[in-house]
């Protein structure tokens, strides 16, 4: 009996394993990196940064890929305000960085105020609001 249990158990794993093996090939993507590119790099195990961590950003960067150590790790070339960070990375901790250009920022317009209790706040819609049809009518 304690045969049969072991046997059992056994031929469970290999099949979970076997299971566990074709989910992770159907999603998984080697990253393709090279050296030279540009790479945002996560800062989730940055702890020289100053503020809440809830406030700090996600990603810092770009840097440049120096070499690549075998498949799993990188080394970038850090800024002078990461000096303290080693330079090597997961690949998991790393975004490919894509240059947009330069976007050009647009100021917002507003076309009409409303006067709410003594100050006057902008307010961002077309058209009239009810206090100011009062006030165009008098």
């Amino acid at each position: 009996m304690w045969k049969r249990a072991c046997d059992t158990a056994a031929r469970c794993i290999a099949e979970a394993k076997e299971y566990n093996k074709q989910r992770w090939d159907k999603s998984h993507m080697e990253p393709d990196f090279k050296e030279g590119d540009k790479v945002l790099v996560s800062t989730l195990n940055f702890n020289n940064l100053k503020g809440p961590k809830k406030m700090r950003d996600s990603f810092v960067g770009p840097f440049t890929i120096i070499k690549l150590i075998e498949k799993n790790a990188v080394e970038v070339k850090l800024t002078e305000k990461f000096y303290r960070q080693p330079p090597v990375f997961s690949v998991s901790l790393f975004k490919p960085y894509f240059w947009r250009g330069q976007v050009p920022l647009q100021e917002e317009t507003f076309h009409s105020t409303i006067n709410s209790g003594g100050g006057r706040l902008p307010w961002p819609c077309e058209g009239n609001h009810k206090g100011q049809e009062d006030k165009a009518e008098r």
